[in-house]
């Protein structure tokens, strides 16, 4: 780790100076700013820009005002909200977690307490340091992605911040420039310099408050740092998705296990390959299958999965009941499928066979 030329006050008065002009004071959370808003915001700033955010956050709080109504609302209530921000996970644990403040905690976040914090699901350290500092003025250190980035390149600290040892490096640089005053400003300040400046691809730092004394500028080695998770194979996996239709152009689903790829979420059916699509099929006679739309592929983090649409149609009205029998599955419009969760290319899939005409092969 190399040295940088600034004390610990000095960084923090550039910080501050930069942010009294330049930093972001008018998004929707920082309005009426309370535990329960800026928590909403920062779980769904995860892996998520702003601009994506902004309109998602706005029907979540009219939908849920507040931690009580998140908690006793249904799941599928949550993840129709959710629908189309992706890492549903994150949709699941900010039910359970708003149940258990509720339960444990009389509705009122513990943010006194970041162990309490931490504790709930789906808040790791950096986000409860953020819900922490920005609500209650206390002091508690952050460290997300923007600000991973930025002290990593102040610094030209070396690793992908994934490792342990790279990960307490930076741990230690967050405690450390932390004040003492003015933190919702500080927390507010740091996780824009990342995202409005130091960005990952093409940093402005003609425009940074530390561009005379940032070492990986120096360097010129701005994009080195920080250092890049490391490469492996992408798997590839494959499903059939049978977009079966009854004789109204009703679309059948079935509910995904809680846990798992799109836990929760409704969506078709899905067989490994065409062999056990065929084999489902053989137990309902009366269904006719079409030909298969263009396959096409949906990236997850860890893989990829290959799509085949696969229309078919159950015009007879007893062979439909009999089909969707199950509490998980029900019969659907699919240009209106009510408000429940579904997978992006659920989604996807549903708008184009509300405006295809049924038929059968």
């Amino acid at each position: 780790m190399a040295e940088f030329a600034l004390s610990t006050e000095a960084f923090q008065r550039r910080v501050f100076d930069w942010f009294d002009l330049h930093g972001r004071k008018t998004l929707p959370w920082q309005q009426n700013k309370t535990a329960y808003r800026v928590w909403v915001s920062e779980i769904m700033l995860q892996q998520t820009q702003v601009a994506t955010v902004v309109p998602y956050f706005e029907r979540f709080m009219a939908r849920f005002p507040n931690v009580q109504t998140l908690a006793e609302a249904p799941q599928d209530d949550v993840l129709h909200l959710w629908t189309g921000l992706g890492y549903y996970a994150r949709a699941r644990n900010l039910h359970k977690a708003a149940r258990q403040v509720v339960e444990d905690y009389g509705g009122e976040f513990p943010t006194h307490d970041i162990d309490a914090m931490t504790a709930l699901p789906g808040i790791g350290r950096s986000t409860a340091g953020a819900i922490i500092s920005i609500t209650s003025g206390r002091r508690a250190a952050i460290l997300d992605g923007n600000v991973k980035r930025v002290l990593a390149r102040l610094h030209a600290v070396a690793g992908w911040p994934g490792r342990s040892d790279v990960l307490a490096r930076l741990w230690t640089l967050a405690e450390r420039y932390t004040p003492h005053e003015r933190l919702p400003d500080y927390t507010q300040a740091m996780m824009d310099l990342g995202a409005m400046i130091c960005t990952r691809g093409k940093p402005s730092c003609l425009l940074c408050p530390f561009e005379d004394v940032c070492v990986a500028h120096a360097q010129g080695r701005e994009r080195d740092y920080p250092g890049s998770k490391p490469k492996r194979e992408i798997p590839t996996r494959s499903t059939q998705m049978l977009m079966l239709q009854d004789g109204s152009g009703r679309v059948l689903l079935r509910q995904r296990p809680p846990t798992g790829l799109w836990g929760g979420l409704w969506c078709f059916p899905q067989f490994d390959d065409g062999e056990a699509l065929r084999d489902w099929l053989a137990r309902y006679p009366g269904v006719h299958l079409a030909h298969a739309w263009q396959p096409f592929t949906h990236v997850f983090t860890h893989f990829r999965l290959d799509i085949t649409p696969c229309p078919a149609t159950a015009s007879d009205a007893t062979l439909a009941t009999r089909i969707a029998e199950a509490a998980d599955e029900r019969w659907v419009d699919p240009a209106d499928p009510g408000d429940i969760g579904l997978a992006a290319p659920v989604k996807t899939l549903l708008d184009k066979l509300a405006q295809t005409p049924t038929t059968t092969d």
